[in-house]
């Protein structure tokens, strides 16, 4: 596994997957005192805003962050869709999740985003637990017609060894 400031990539059985450390906020929990549904849904989002988007002067990112996030760039990232499978619950816990991210599949304006949720690397001696998997549908638009883009070449290029098998659920029906 590499370090990439607070992410890794790692390849794992052909893949090569982003591992990206998302620590869990107390108000993330529900009354039953495990993360809330909801909840999985923005700490997805803040892995997928630090393994794409081009970091600030003196921060570091992964080789996958290259969409410009600012109000300026002309590009919106809207959310086409999105799936979770729950495995288990997820605690409340101090070390970071291990969020592992891969894309399913790059399109002409869309990627597909999948991830799989585990508990944190520092766990490792007691077994891990995959808490969930996911998979999101981003559609890069022009921000001014909303209009689809297609993905660049400088996008393909740092995404593209990062494809690898699309999620299967087990549960769908």
């Amino acid at each position: 596994m590499t370090e990439t400031g607070d992410a890794a990539v790692a390849a794992t059985a052909g893949d090569r997957r982003l591992h990206i450390p998302i620590h869990l906020r107390w108000g993330d929990l529900d009354a039953f005192n495990h993360v809330n549904n909801t909840s999985m849904l923005k700490l997805l989002e803040e892995a997928r805003v630090r393994a794409f988007w081009l970091p600030e002067p003196g921060e570091d990112a992964p080789p996958t962050a290259v969409l410009d996030s600012s109000i300026f760039s002309g590009m919106l990232t809207l959310i086409a869709r999105q799936e979770i499978e729950y495995l288990a619950p997820v605690p409340y816990q101090r070390h970071p999740l291990d969020v592992q991210m891969w894309f399913g599949k790059l399109g002409g304006s869309s990627i597909e985003v999948c991830y799989e949720v585990y508990s944190p690397v520092e766990s490792a001696a007691g077994g891990r637990t995959l808490y969930a998997r996911a998979t999101t549908v981003i559609v890069k638009v022009d921000a001014e017609t909303g209009r689809p883009l297609r993905l660049t070449g400088e996008e393909r290029a740092a995404w593209g060894p990062y494809v690898g098998e699309p999620i299967h659920y087990a549960h769908r029906r």
